[in-house]
């Protein structure tokens, strides 16, 4: 059943050292594609790093990505952390609020298990 959870975009340094490496190399990829779950998250859903989830966002935009374990104590319970890049991208919606620049923090999604890591 899907669980509904905070999504906060942002920078990491993997990110900034992989984008002057050039995006299509695998640090830059493994960034941006690389879903941050709360350790307490992810032991009370029962997921492990590597395990394959949907992020379905507030307009019903979906992505797949892969998770990850935050550090204990860097991502508090119920928010989800994801470096920016085209997954997070997709689950923006196009609404600027008259700002020219879409609402990317702390957007509402549901998050669901589609696989186990192999």
């Amino acid at each position: 059943m899907p669980e509904t959870f905070i999504l906060i975009p942002g920078r990491t340094t993997d990110q900034g050292c992989g984008v002057s490496e050039g995006k299509f190399k695998d640090k830059y990829q493994n960034a941006v594609r690389a879903l941050q779950v709360a350790p307490g998250d992810m032991a009370r859903l029962e997921l492990s790093e590597g395990d394959r989830v949907r992020l379905t966002g507030e307009e019903g935009q979906s992505v797949e990505v892969c998770i990850t374990a935050a550090k204990k104590d860097e991502l508090p319970e119920g928010l989800l952390f994801i470096a920016y890049g085209d997954i997070s991208s997709q689950l923006m919606t196009g609404d600027t609020h008259g700002s020219g620049m879409p609402t990317s923090k702390g957007m509402e999604v549901t998050m669901e298990l589609i696989s186990r890591r192999s």
